[in-house]
């Protein structure tokens, strides 16, 4: 008898496809190192017609020595972890629960920072059709919701909400969520191909400006402001290369705050001349509805609460033994050395 592949939603972070096994392959220290003339490099994978923080910290001079070397574009937070678990990348960022259970699945990984999040103005959204009878939880039953990846932030968000709204596990079984590249989820939505979209930050502001949809609920409904991903490196990583990870973390850091300090239509203008600069044919109209990462502590800090709360949450559910992973275990601040109430000086321009 076949099993369908709903059937295993109450496992849902177990779709990341990360196994201890091909962890346990990653042992490749990576391409961050010292080069001719001191030059440092950190590889790492980026989102089309996106400037991740990361990128913009390179471009405003924040990363001193350290350069970055990009090996390609992701559309998944997972994925992203476990290249940089495998020493296929020497960074990467996703969802905190993907990085929880990275962890206990074997991976010697550390978040280092945070690198977005939820609030007024961030926030990821479950929408609708403006005409579309769903309303509530139990009207998603046998509805299709597209999003960019399983396993990750939006089905974690997903189940969340059909736990709120009471639906019985067997009910929130025929809930089914769909890959949809981002770039595509919006037209999905207005075909009909999918009942339910997720959109976020540009992709989102842009597809409300058009009209004809609306909003089931976001994550900052559910949830409020919270930090929700991480940039994690391996912990043998950061051991051989402590200097050029706290370059890399404290730029980063600095780049999160002058985003918060600077005004909006002058970090859009900076992002858009680094997508333009470098010439990998993506549309920059996006970047006019950026309005914040939406990283809730200064510096981009980890306070520990972030990977608590799904620490907890996968413990209670079983994806993750008691006792498995210890929270302490999961991150560091020891590499961000920005002071959050100075307002840095960009260079470079």
């Amino acid at each position: 008898m076949s099993t369908s592949p709903l059937a295993n939603r109450r496992q849902f972070l177990a779709l990341i496809g990360l196994s201890a096994v091909a962890v346990g392959c990653g042992t490749a220290v990576g391409g961050g190192s010292a080069g001719k003339g001191g030059t440092k490099t950190l590889r790492y994978q980026g989102w089309a017609g996106q400037v991740i923080p990361a990128e913009l910290a390179a471009d405003l001079g924040f990363l001193d020595d350290v350069k970055l070397e990009w090996v390609g574009n992701t559309i998944s937070g997972p994925q992203d972890i476990q290249s940089a678990a495998t020493g296929q990348t020497d960074f990467g960022g996703a969802f905190n629960g993907a990085v929880v259970k990275l962890a206990a699945s074997g991976a010697p990984i550390k978040a280092v920072i945070s690198y977005y999040g939820s609030d007024q103005h961030a926030y990821s959204g479950y929408y609708v059709l403006a005409d579309s009878p769903i309303r509530s939880a139990r009207d998603l039953v046998g509805k299709k919701v597209g999003m960019n990846t399983l396993g990750a932030h939006s089905e974690a968000m997903l189940d969340i909400y059909l736990q709120r709204g009471g639906l019985p596990a067997a009910d929130a079984d025929k809930v089914e969520p769909l890959v949809v590249p981002p770039v595509n989820t919006e037209q999905s939505l207005r075909q009909k191909q999918i009942d339910v979209a997720v959109l976020g930050g540009v992709l989102r502001d842009k597809a409300l400006a058009k009209g004809g949809i609306r909003p089931l609920f976001t994550d900052h409904q559910l949830l409020g402001s919270f930090s929700a991903g991480t940039y994690v490196m391996t912990e043998r990583f950061t051991r051989q290369n402590p200097d050029m990870v706290r370059t890399f973390v404290t730029g980063v850091a600095r780049a999160l705050d002058w985003t918060r300090t600077t005004p909006r239509e002058e970090v859009v203008a900076r992002m858009t001349d680094i997508v333009r600069k470098r010439k990998r044919n993506e549309d920059v109209d996006t970047l006019r509805y950026w309005k914040s990462y939406g990283v809730s502590e200064p510096g981009g800090r980890i306070t520990g609460d972030e990977l608590k709360l799904w620490l907890d949450w996968l413990t209670e559910r079983g994806d993750i033994p008691s006792g498995k992973v210890r929270l302490e275990s999961l991150y560091t601040n020891e590499f961000n050395a920005a002071v959050a109430s100075t307002a840095p000086t960009p260079s470079g321009r």
